[in-house]
């Protein structure tokens, strides 16, 4: 055996993952890409794509699921007739960002150039197909759109309707967060755990925020437990890990010193 052939051989007889496909990987991202275009590129015959995601989508379910490939047809059956209210959420939601954001000019604009839409897009669509415990593909899609706008939301997380994230980059909601309607986040804002421990597995460890909550840049809330009230508005850079009461106004007060002449 030469040295490479004894390389090879190890590599082989190391893998511990002997289902894993990455082609499953690039395969659920061009999965995302089509079915985000199916609902808002306007030259798009949704009826052919549908067709064509439907065979995507077995294929990938087939790639992702080792045991269970038998309810493929059901999970996709229940998915489809679940997008007509996903697009009624997400025209919401872009329409809370255009009314809120100065900055932006059209319904058109949102939809193609707001890297915080694309995330809540692929959010509802991942959260859905999480509801119906399909197998690594709703994490493939968070995770997709993670890598193309910065922001990392868990599709485990339930997040209401009119929801609104502003330049996105930096964005984290954990997979037991709880975001009620009309909610509006900023870069680099991080909804959590205090702690990360797999025997908290099946505990909310994420907050809640309820109805027309702000949080603005770079705020860190954490903990199961906390919950920030309705009509609130939490300041940048705030670190939180207690409940806050409704009607709030959280700030981070800068303190400055004059240097000292030497």
């Amino acid at each position: 055996m030469t040295a490479k052939e004894s390389i090879i051989h190890k590599i082989i007889s190391s893998e511990n993952r002997p289902h894993l496909n990455f082609s499953l990987k690039h395969k659920t991202e061009k999965f995302t890409d089509n079915l985000f275009q199916t609902l808002f590129d306007a030259e798009t015959c949704v009826a052919e794509n549908i067709e064509q995601l439907e065979i995507d989508f077995d294929e990938i379910y087939k790639l992702a699921c080792i045991v269970d490939k038998e309810s493929c047809s059901t999970i996709w059956k229940t998915f489809l007739s679940k997008l007509p209210e996903i697009l009624e959420n997400l025209n919401l939601d872009a329409l809370e960002l255009v009314n809120n954001d100065p900055a932006s000019n059209t319904i058109e604009e949102v939809y193609m150039a707001y890297p915080g839409f694309y995330a809540i897009a692929i959010y509802r669509f991942s959260h859905e197909l999480h509801l119906l415990k399909t197998p690594l593909i709703p994490r493939l899609m968070s995770e997709y759109a993670h890598s193309k706008t910065g922001t990392d939301i868990h599709p485990g997380a339930t997040i209401g309707n009119s929801f609104f994230i502003d330049h996105a980059t930096g964005t984290v909601i954990g997979e037991t967060c709880i975001i009620k309607d009309h909610v509006k986040i900023y870069q680099g804002v991080t909804l959590g755990a205090l702690q990360v421990s797999k025997e908290l597995k099946n505990v909310k460890r994420h907050p809640t925020v309820e109805e027309n909550v702000t949080i603005y840049a770079n705020a860190t809330i954490l903990g199961g437990k906390t919950v920030i009230g309705k009509n609130s508005i939490i300041g940048g850079n705030v670190w939180i890990t207690e409940s806050i009461p409704e009607n709030s106004l959280v700030y981070h007060k800068a303190e400055i010193r004059l240097k000292q002449k030497k």
